[in-house]
């Protein structure tokens, strides 16, 4: 929708005269933070019903009054469990009627569109708009929650949203109780800190965060305090987008109820802490790993989803052109060897390393896992998780695989001298060897090795294959704009593809253009030619020619190759890649 001006409305539709703008415009200037309308409204210029009408009449929004009946939604709906009363009346909207997954809504501003977009986030819906007065709208929202609360504790039973604005109202009670500076909320009992994480609104506020980010495909879920708030944001797609949040008091509550379910130390909140959570939905299972660290203002809480329903564990699915999976596929057919995956953190290297797993996965071979932490349950895989806090490091537990008779081994990162040696003995004794590495690009890992220790001289025979990697956003297919490339040349690159896409957005991809993610990946497989420069300390540059020579494409071109493929578009490989 194209930016409209309120002043210019209310003028073409003859209420607001230039001077009268004008006059308005000076009082919000004075007025920092302060609407237009608002102003209007509140100097008499302009009565209420005139300006919702006027404003409804421009936006082809239909107005509704208190007196029509429409701002007075059934409570069999379960529209009080969609919004949150607290988010209803900070935002002035309004739920009246849902039907399949479109959501009729009264509002006050439709020309609010970081609300209307948190309230689609919210509520996962396609929105019908109905606009109303302040006056109506604060009016209808008090009665539609306070008798619905009321009418849910004559049956007994309570709803998220009517719990959280009780669990708020004795929260503005209690937490203003200050001792020393430190409000009473951080000097809860241990017993009555559990008491209040087992309350009823906190379980099912947890629950729907939770139930909500694995519903928005969320990789992870932040819990953030501040000074006067709380955050919570989800990473969808690599990238955080923030929901309505809850009332500030409730923090302490929500997070102490997450370090519940983790089986973490409720009573620690001065050192950072690691968690498990097996969250179950419909038919499959989530693991959530769960980590928490101390802030200036408390605790902040970080989930990482792990959804094996959400992804296939698949080479062919995660996005390898032909050409590289086919290169992919011969080296993991290597009877020994090390295999690397390398990228920075969030670029998809377990998942990869996890197809890879069940690309040779075999019942005549034994394979066996070193990670930290196990991210996802292989069945037929012996996986085994490191505890440094034990002395269980990744080169003790190498060590223990070499004697458990292995075929195929996985160790989650080399990240010093006696991992990649152990790896190395491994991988020249007979056994293929996969294990991830945190360098820019494929032959980066080369130095990467030789810099922590390794001979060249060791890596020169064990070395079968380097992949390196990022995740690139995927154009949503519903909305993708075409255009013209006309010989377009990004970084040197001369674009094949008469025609290439760019992201648009629509209520599909909530409006950003992009859905689901893709591999863009460099492939770089050891020949001779490769061989002998490592035997010889060759620099970066001279491996890097060679792998090209090699029909390696770089990092860059592979993403280039899918815009011309109409997968992601220029800025996407630009922002993921160097040209």
């Amino acid at each position: 929708m194209a930016r409209i001006r309120i002043g210019e409305i209310l003028i073409k539709q003859g209420l607001l005269t230039d001077s009268q703008l004008q006059e308005a415009v000076n009082l919000q200037k004075q007025q920092k933070g302060s609407r237009l309308g608002e102003i209007l409204i509140q100097v008499g210029t302009i009565k209420e019903e005139d300006f919702a009408i006027a404003l409804g009449s421009q936006l082809s929004v239909p107005f509704a009054s208190h007196m029509s009946g429409l701002l007075k939604p059934k409570h069999d709906q379960g529209l009080e469990k969609l919004v949150s009363y607290d988010f209803a009346k900070k935002n002035l909207v309004l739920p009246l009627s849902k039907n399949l997954n479109s959501l009729t809504c009264a509002i006050f501003d439709p020309l609010d569109f970081f609300v209307l977009d948190n309230l689609k986030i919210l509520t996962g819906c396609d929105l019908n708009l109905i606009i109303a007065t302040k006056t109506d709208l604060s009016r209808a929202i008090d009665e539609f929650y306070v008798t619905g609360r009321e009418a849910g504790e004559r049956e007994g039973g309570t709803v998220l949203d009517q719990a959280l604005q009780k669990s708020f109202v004795e929260g503005e009670r209690t937490s203003k109780v200050e001792e020393k500076g430190i409000t009473a909320d951080s000097e809860l009992s241990i017993d009555r800190l559990i008491a209040k994480a087992g309350e009823a609104p906190i379980v099912k506020l947890v629950d729907l965060v939770i139930r909500q980010a694995i519903d928005e495909r969320a990789s992870d879920i932040h819990i953030e305090p501040f000074k006067d708030r709380v955050e919570i944001r989800y990473r969808i797609d690599g990238v955080l987008y923030q929901i309505p949040p809850p009332a500030a008091h409730l923090h302490l509550p929500i997070v102490s109820r997450i370090k519940i379910l983790a089986k973490m130390d409720i009573a620690e909140k001065r050192l950072p802490q690691d968690g498990a959570i097996s969250a179950k939905l419909e038919d499959r299972v989530v693991d959530l790993r769960v980590s928490t660290i101390p802030t200036v203002h408390g605790e902040k809480a970080v989930l990482r989803l792990l959804d094996k329903g959400a992804v296939k564990l698949e080479l062919v699915n995660l996005g390898y052109e032909p050409k590289q999976l086919e290169a992919i596929r011969k080296a993991l057919k290597s009877s020994y060897g090390l295999f690397f995956v390398t990228g920075p953190t969030g670029s998809g290297k377990s998942t990869t390393l996890y197809s890879c797993l069940n690309e040779v996965f075999d019942p005549s071979l034994n394979i066996m896992t070193c990670e930290d932490p196990v991210e996802f349950k292989l069945d037929g895989i012996n996986q085994v998780a490191v505890r440094t806090d034990i002395g269980l490091t990744f080169a003790s537990a190498l060590r223990a695989f070499l004697r458990q008779d292995p075929d195929i081994i996985m160790v989650g990162e080399v990240r010093d001298l006696e991992t990649a040696q152990i790896c190395l003995r491994a991988a020249l004794t007979g056994h293929l060897v996969l294990s991830t590495l945190h360098t820019n690009d494929a032959p980066s890992a080369i130095a990467r090795l030789i810099d922590i220790g390794v001979p060249h001289y060791l890596l020169t025979p064990s070395l079968v294959m380097i992949v390196a990697q990022r995740l690139a956003r995927k154009l949503c297919s519903k909305c993708k704009e075409p255009y013209e490339a006309n010989g377009l040349v990004v970084g040197g690159y001369k674009v094949k593809s008469d025609l290439i896409y760019r992201a648009k957005g629509c209520d599909e991809c909530s409006h950003t253009g992009y859905k689901g993610r893709v591999v863009v990946s460099e492939v770089m497989a050891l020949n001779d030619d490769i061989r002998n420069l490592i035997s010889r300390s060759a620099s970066y540059n001279e491996l890097r020619d060679a792998a090209r020579r090699n029909e390696m494409d770089t990092l860059f071109e592979a993403g280039m190759k899918k815009v011309e493929n109409g997968i992601t578009s220029v800025d996407e490989v630009l922002a993921v890649t160097t040209a």
